[in-house]
């Protein structure tokens, strides 16, 4: 099994209900192609560093899954489909980028819930 991330910008005048759909809808194609969906991150709405489809921000996502290497180009097609995404990248992590990405997620999970 291959370790994988995917981040994903999603449109920004998407509800919320629309957002969260479009993240499951990703969830359950990775798990349906026996993906392990080991972390999964809301960055929220992010200004962009250019402007994608004459917008200026996005809801952002990252998905870090591991799978066999045939699921990356079956979740790329349906990114590339789907309106609601403006841009993507997955990235197969080596062992060094699979040691930050678990010191990330420690670092997040050890943060103080905000009141």
């Amino acid at each position: 099994m291959n370790h994988y991330e995917a981040v994903f910008i999603l449109n920004p005048v998407l509800s919320e209900t629309q957002i969260e759909e479009a993240v499951k809808k990703y969830e359950s194609l990775l798990t349906s192609k026996k993906c392990k969906i080991v972390h999964k991150e809301d960055w929220g709405l992010k200004k962009l560093a250019f402007t994608i489809q004459n917008k200026n921000s996005g809801f952002y996502h990252l998905l870090q899954f591991e799978g066999e290497g045939e699921i990356i180009n079956t979740l790329e097609v349906e990114f590339r489909r789907d309106e609601r995404v403006m841009r993507f990248l997955t990235v197969k992590l080596d062992k060094h980028a699979q040691q930050w990405a678990d010191k990330r997620k420690k670092k997040i999970h050890s943060k103080p819930k905000a009141k």
